[in-house]
């Protein structure tokens, strides 16, 4: 499927709440008590007619879908409510591949990001706010995510995979992924100030 292609069919699921489509698309919410925080992409996927995806390659070949939670400030002004996770680190794959030829690279070149209201944890409800596409050819932004992801590369290489911390990196961080805090799995994410910048400005507050 083409990116245009996707594009239009996501925008007909757009205003629609992605909880009740979990449920027409047979996507697990909840296991148990426990969420599971992909439901929301699941369901794109699905209605996509895309096999659920956990691999290190693009979506449909030559493009990502990611989706991102948005959330309502106080002052009743939406936000993005937090990072977005990209792919996973493999330090012995990190440590061998310069940026132009790395999983984080392919995954960011050319991208559809939706945006999701998040409202409660119990993810009673879920509006499908917006679908916009990201393409990594701003010079600006490319040399600074080069830059971020030659920060973590040369400290894995220097310093070892467990020298890897959240403060690290202006635009992409490495954090840990997994359950629980003595998880030792990390990934690239995308700040937030990123993703307020350049995916969705108009959530900058």
């Amino acid at each position: 499927m083409e990116r245009h292609e996707a594009i239009e069919k996501l925008s007909t699921i757009v205003n629609k709440d992605l909880r009740s489509l979990a449920n027409a698309y047979e996507v697990t919410v909840f296991k148990g008590k426990k969420i599971n925080k992909g439901w929301a992409g699941h369901v794109l996927e699905r209605h996509l007619g895309l096999p659920i995806n956990s691999s290190q390659s693009p979506n449909f070949g030559s493009w990502e879908l990611k989706i991102i939670p948005l959330k309502y400030l106080v002052s009743g002004k939406l936000t993005v409510k937090e990072t977005m996770s990209i792919t996973m680190i493999d330090p012995y794959n990190v440590e061998r591949t310069d940026f132009e030829n790395s999983h984080l690279f392919i995954k960011l070149r050319r991208m559809i990001i939706a945006a999701r209201i998040w409202e409660t944890k119990q993810e009673k409800r879920s509006i499908l706010h917006s679908v916009t596409t990201f393409d990594l050819d701003d010079p600006v932004v490319y040399n600074q995510i080069k830059a971020d992801y030659d920060e973590i590369r040369e400290t894995i290489q220097t310093k070892g995979f467990s020298a890897l911390t959240g403060k690290m990196g202006v635009y992409i961080q490495p954090r840990t992924k997994g359950s629980g805090h003595g998880s030792t799995s990390r990934a690239f994410y995308a700040r937030t100030s990123f993703l307020k910048k350049y995916i969705f400005p108009e959530f900058s507050g």
